[in-house]
């Protein structure tokens, strides 16, 4: 049975992560700072800058579902990760990291991304930005068997839960409609399904709804 720590359990994606592995058989541990919100029976209270080694010891994988919003915070999506990575380097054991959208690229040279796009809502941009220099930061990390899962641009927290997706790469990807969409139910399926297999070592991929 595969071992499993997800990170920010409490959150919207965490606790969907947390459900969707359950249900697939994983042993899992919610990782929260306060009381469990999550369907996770065995819970480790701890914030995540005060994890340790020895706290993510005998996990096959650690999730990262780590999130901030404010403009104080938003430096924390560099240092949590660096953090993470600290702990797992040199391990067999898998950080798998709920990334974000805005990174993704929208040409075949990679030059451009989403967020550089004219169209992109300003509001967002400190967030993309953030978040697109953490996995720049992440690729850097060959010590560590990582896997980067951005959700598609329309990423929906009541969505429904299909089952089913599109799996693409660094590029943003529209499905059969022109669309980029997916739920947060799917993304956890996809999430899971990589927690699971494992194919993408050190690589960022991303999801959207078929």
């Amino acid at each position: 049975m595969m071992k499993m720590a997800v990170i920010c359990a409490n959150g919207k994606e965490g606790r969907l992560i947390v459900k969707e592995a359950i249900a697939r058989g994983a042993d899992v541990t919610a990782v929260v700072r306060g009381e469990n919100q999550s369907t996770a029976t065995k819970v480790l209270k701890k914030d995540l800058f005060d994890l340790t080694t020895a706290d993510l010891d005998g996990f096959d994988v650690v999730i990262d579902a780590f999130g901030a919003w404010t403009p104080e915070t938003l430096p924390q999506h560099s240092t949590s990760l660096k953090h993470l990575c600290d702990l797992v380097s040199g391990k067999e054991t898998r950080l798998l990291v709920v990334g974000g959208a805005g990174s993704l690229y929208v040409n075949p040279e990679h030059t451009i991304q989403v967020m550089d796009g004219a169209d992109f809502p300003e509001i967002f941009k400190p967030l993309a930005s953030h978040m697109g220099k953490a996995l720049d930061e992440l690729r850097a990390r060959t010590d560590v068997k990582w896997t980067y899962l951005s959700p598609a641009g329309d990423f929906q927290a009541d969505g429904e839960r299909t089952g089913k997706y599109i799996l693409g790469g660094e590029e943003l990807t529209l499905n059969a409609k022109g669309e980029s969409v997916i739920s947060y139910a799917d993304y956890a399926v996809a999430m899971v399904d990589e927690a699971l297999n494992g194919n993408h070592i050190q690589q960022r991929i991303s999801v959207v709804a078929e």
